[in-house]
């Protein structure tokens, strides 16, 4: 039996809450559901955390991963069913800052790929610190703390922030559209669009704010050298 869950953080990133029926649950606690607003653990965006309730029962959800196409919510003890009527509630607050971090690592490094021409070789998003990977040959520590600055700029511009979907092939005529190295799986037939204003699309399946101004200021940590051609820099977001 082939289930499809209803990716609801697709289409919302500020769904907090919703209902939903347990559509399969193996060993006891990894929970599959008809559909979900729990992001799970993928393209350097951490899973969300918060509960599923069924009547007065509370079950903690402590991991959301996606096996074979399939979410799956880790909950801290058994006692969910199939069949079960739930309802769910995202802890918001470390959500919208991974939103934030998101939005500002798409400026970043776009930022950064239309400096240097770089492709992104990997992120990490922090409710702390971010981190991005780049391959870059010519290495300048200087450049990195003016990017965050640059980035903060554009920040306070409030760009709109929207999604929608367009067909493979459309999108990848957005020049680059694709800015994370080997991003896209040949299997993905419809890409998922986020455009920052008009200063960048890029194919993400990640949460994000709706305007750039609540992200908040971005503030240089530190940058790395992390051998032939592997640059890494961090920052975080002002509290």
């Amino acid at each position: 039996m082939i289930i499809v869950t209803e990716a609801l953080y697709l289409d919302d990133s500020y769904l907090k809450e919703f209902d939903a029926v347990v559509k399969n649950v193996k060993d006891g606690k990894f929970v599959v559901l008809d559909r979900t607003a729990f992001y799970p653990n993928s393209g350097g965006q951490p899973f969300d955390e918060g509960i599923i309730v069924r009547d007065n029962e509370v079950f903690k959800v402590v991991f959301v991963g996606k096996f074979s196409g399939v979410i799956s919510h880790e909950v801290n003890h058994i006692g969910l069913k199939e069949g079960d009527k739930v309802h769910c509630v995202i802890d918001w607050d470390k959500r919208y800052a991974l939103m934030k971090a998101h939005t500002s690592a798409h400026i970043v490094s776009t930022l950064i790929h239309n400096e240097t021409g770089a492709l992104i070789s990997g992120n990490q998003l922090g409710v702390d610190k971010i981190r991005i990977d780049f391959s870059l040959e010519n290495y300048n520590s200087e450049k990195m703390i003016e990017y965050v600055a640059v980035a903060n700029n554009i920040i306070s511009k409030g760009l709109e922030v929207k999604t929608f979907y367009l067909p493979r092939d459309e999108a990848l005529k957005i020049p680059s559209v694709v800015k994370l190295a080997k991003a896209l799986p040949p299997a993905i037939d419809i890409l998922r669009i986020v455009e920052i204003g008009d200063f960048d699309k890029q194919a993400d399946g990640g949460t994000h704010v709706k305007n750039t101004l609540e992200v908040g200021s971005l503030e240089f940590l530190k940058a790395e050298n992390k051998g032939k051609n592997n640059r890494r820099m961090y920052y975080t977001i002002k509290k």
